[in-house]
Order: structure tokens, then C-alpha cells, then sequence
């Protein structure tokens, strides 16, 4: 089989660079950082600095991801989430290579609890999940849609997902309230990056849903977080989706997203 070389957009980031560390090997990776003067949003800077890479796939994690933020700041998100996914797309297609976009279940309104797949309908709530939602729509039919959701890992100093986030401020003794009635999907990255491998060797210009196999509660996943590791569960209250989203930008209440297609990857049950 060929050994692919994957150009990648956000490589030192908590999910890009585990992929590394892990797929390295099995492909070649060629990361497209801000740091040595690529920049997504400069559709003539950007052409002239990657057009001429050799590379078979692009996979493309960078993302504006401040949700909040993203409802002043929507310039900004726009530029990064979908002008940026525009340039990309524009110089995969000139050089015939296959391209991969990272996405997330908050195009998916989460406004009922059931499980959604990937035939669900999108629907965007906050600006940020609409920019991801317009990156798809220039995606869709000429590359893949992969999307994620509560993705952890066990280590990386650079950014504490949302696991280690809860695991750290329980252990420094810091008390939490937690929502009692949404759902989330804690996936691992380590299992995220797997199942890129396996789609990258089996690409088809699809939307796939690569997540865990268990929705929980927020508050669920904290006390599950502070049973694993013999932490205070006094020291976690509860308050409701509602209450939590006061003043802040709308978010899914039920982030049930699942997979109706086989990848070939045993997701890993969180503990």
C-alpha cells in the first residue's frame, strides 16, 4: 500500500499533534503552521507557499473554537472557519488531492434527546457552529466531513481538555456545578486518531461521526472523573443547561451524536 503524505492544519494542537505522534509511520506528515508564515486566510500567501507541496491529503483541524468569543469576534471566526476552509478546499482540488475537514456536533442543534447520526439535519444554534456549518457546505460531495465531539487525552501541556480540566480543579480541591440535563459524548483522541487512519486508507467523500460509544450528563462525566481517580464528589453540584447557558452563547443541550457507519475502530468506553 502507498505511504500517503498528509499535509495537516492545526498539528500542535491537542487532537493534531496525537495524530502525529501516533500515525507518524504510517504516513508522512507535512504540517501547515502559522509559525513558519502559512496563513489559511490568505488565499494568494497561502498558494504560494503549498500549492507546490507534495502531499495526497490535506486534513484540516485548525478552527476559530472560542464559542463564546465567537459571537463578537465574527469576523474573525468567519475568516478562520470558513474562508480558510475555502482556500484549502480551492488548492486540494487544483492539485487533485483529497481533502479531510474536521468538524463538530454543534451543527447539530442537540435540541431533543436522541441519538443523531450522520443523516441528521444540520442546524446551527451560536455563530461559531454556523461557520463550521458553512465550512461543510463547501466540503460536502468533493471531500470528507469528520465529525468529533468531547475529545480527551491523557496528557498534553498545551491545552487541558475537558477530562483533565475537571480532574485538575477537583484535585485542587475547587468545586464544580455541573448540568444535570444535556448529554455529551467523551471520545478519545488516541481513538480519533485511529479512525482518521482507517478513513484516510478507506477515503470516501462522505460525513462520518467519529465518537465515543456512551452519552452521559456533565455531571455524570464529573463524578465519573472523580470516582476513577478517588477525588471529592461533595465537591460537585448540579445546575440545568438553562441555567448554565445564561448570558453565554447557545449551545447543543444533547450532544448524542453517533455513528451509523463501521470504521473499522473499537471506540473506547469512558470510565
Amino acid at each position: 500500500m502507498k505511504k500517503y503524505t498528509i499535509a495537516i492544519t492545526g498539528s500542535t494542537g491537542l487532537i493534531g499533534s496525537r495524530i502525529i505522534e501516533l500515525l507518524t509511520g504510517r504516513f508522512t506528515f507535512l504540517p501547515l503552521r502559522m509559525e513558519d508564515g502559512i496563513d489559511i486566510t490568505d488565499s494568494v500567501g497561502l498558494k504560494s507557499k503549498v500549492q507546490s507541496l507534495p502531499f495526497d491529503f490535506l486534513l484540516h483541524l485548525a478552527a476559530y473554537t472560542n464559542v463564546d468569543k465567537a459571537e463578537i469576534e465574527r469576523e474573525l471566526c468567519h475568516k478562520i472557519n470558513v474562508d480558510g476552509t475555502k482556500n484549502l478546499l480551492n488548492i486540494c482540488e487544483s492539485k487533485s488531492a483529497k481533502m479531510i475537514l474536521i468538524s463538530t456536533d454543534f451543527v447539530l442543534d442537540g435540541s431533543t434527546p436522541g441519538p443523531k447520526d450522520e443523516t441528521a439535519t444540520p442546524h446551527p444554534l451560536g455563530y461559531y457552529a454556523q461557520t463550521k456549518y458553512e465550512a461543510e457546505q463547501l466540503v460536502k460531495g468533493k471531500g470528507m466531513i469528520v465529525r468529533i465531539t468531547t475529545p480527551y487525552r491523557d496528557n498534553f501541556p498545551g491545552k487541558k481538555d475537558i477530562v483533565r480540566t475537571i480532574r485538575s480543579l477537583l484535585e485542587e480541591g475547587k468545586p464544580l456545578t455541573m448540568v444535570i440535563d444535556n448529554l455529551v459524548v467523551p471520545t478519545a483522541i488516541d481513538d480519533i486518531a485511529l479512525a482518521l487512519g482507517y478513513l484516510i486508507e478507506h477515503f470516501s467523500p462522505e460525513i462520518y461521526h467519529v465518537v465515543g460509544p456512551e452519552a452521559m450528563s456533565s455531571y455524570d462525566l464529573a463524578m465519573r472523573i472523580a470516582d476513577k481517580w478517588h477525588l471529592d464528589k461533595n465537591l460537585i453540584s448540579k445546575t440545568t443547561h438553562a441555567q448554565y447557558g445564561h448570558g453565554k452563547a447557545p449551545r447543543p443541550q444533547y450532544g448524542n451524536i453517533v455513528s451509523r457507519k463501521n470504521i473499522g475502530i473499537k471506540m473506547s468506553q469512558f470510565a
